[in-house]
């Protein structure tokens, strides 16, 4: 598990509140000796920023980084910080519409206070809130309305949802289920989540379901041998018993799965709604069909889309699959 919080961009809290610690100490020596403020906070918006890329989840780091940037009187770099933490909390079309056309200077703490209220970055703080009164059933509803039109490709996105999705789990595991597929579909690298989904379908002895999840997993990380384990589990559970030992699910139920994912990724696609099927000249290029769209969807960017159709094509033993399946997981990773 360790390795796994490593390699997964969790927030390193110890390192952000290092950070703000620093950030708080050059703005008190600003405000204490105004002939060297500017650097004092040049040095102090530096830290700042440093916190937040340690734990974007650290609400003061966030407050700070606002208050610095009015400061300044920084207009840009308000709206900057704005955007970034709606991006943060799954951007969102309507809090989009808010930051164009209007200074913020004025507003921006309070703006930023709103959408802290609304939306604790702690996964904790947030259930709470939303667990509080009688009015809990009718929260969850909204915030699964609200999840299904969000955008979860940043990384930092997905992180938050996805905690917040663990303690969805806790009430309402179908919800559960119904969400994290969406979650994934804008971001299939996310192999926590992978993992939460598999552990849960296996603990409903859906192992098809829970084979399929990990097998995800070790697709993205090789070096975590879940699929395998989850194998080993069902076959040693059979030892002494006259049972067959558990099979993976057929190819057919793969396809169908990834095929699944996929078309939930075309619809909700924030980039490109619609990729239409490549025109091809046989005098020109006869290459397979579907290897044309998932280079065609490589070039435009859809890495994640490219990346379930190239993993059904693996699945059923294209030999060209692996290739471009590598290509797309490059592609997630470095637009992270």
């Amino acid at each position: 598990m360790e390795d796994l919080e490593q390699r997964l961009q969790h927030p390193r809290r110890h390192l952000g509140d290092r950070h703000l610690a620093q950030a708080r100490k050059f703005l008190k020596l600003a405000i204490r000796d105004p002939e060297r403020a500017s650097g004092n906070l040049d040095w102090a918006e530096q830290h700042a920023r440093q916190a937040l890329l340690y734990d974007f989840t650290q609400a003061d780091a966030w407050r700070l980084l606002v208050d610095l940037k009015h400061r300044v009187e920084d207009e840009a770099g308000v709206h900057a910080v704005l955007e970034d933490l709606f991006t943060v909390l799954g951007r969102d079309p309507e809090r989009a519409a808010q930051l164009r056309g209007v200074t913020l200077l004025p507003v921006a703490s309070e703006l930023l206070e709103a959408a802290l209220l609304k939306d604790p970055l702690d996964a904790d703080a947030w259930w709470n809130q939303l667990s509080e009164g009688d009015t809990a059933e009718d929260a969850l509803e909204d915030f699964a309305t609200r999840c299904r039109r969000l955008d979860f490709t940043d990384a930092r996105a997905s992180v938050i949802f996805a905690r917040r999705l663990i303690r969805v789990r806790r009430r309402d595991e179908d919800l559960f289920v119904d969400l994290s597929s969406h979650l994934l579909a804008h971001r299939p690298q996310n192999h926590e989540l992978w993992l939460d989904l598999g552990r849960l379908h296996e603990t409903r002895e859906r192992y098809d379901e829970a084979w399929l999840c990990y097998d995800h997993v070790q697709t993205l990380r090789p070096h975590v041998d879940a699929r395998d384990r989850f194998q080993a589990r069902l076959n040693a559970a059979l030892d002494g018993d006259e049972q067959q030992p558990w099979s993976p699910p057929d190819v057919d139920t793969r396809q169908r799965f990834l095929s699944s994912m996929m078309d939930l990724r075309t619809r909700i696609s924030p980039v490109v709604e619609d990729v239409p099927e490549p025109a091809q000249d046989a005098e020109e290029d006869t290459r397979d069909p579907s290897l044309i769209r998932i280079e065609t969807l490589l070039d435009q960017g859809e890495h994640a889309e490219a990346f379930f159709l190239a993993r059904r094509e693996l699945a059923s033993g294209t030999a060209w699959a692996q290739d471009v399946l590598d290509r797309a997981r490059a592609g997630m990773e470095e637009h992270s």
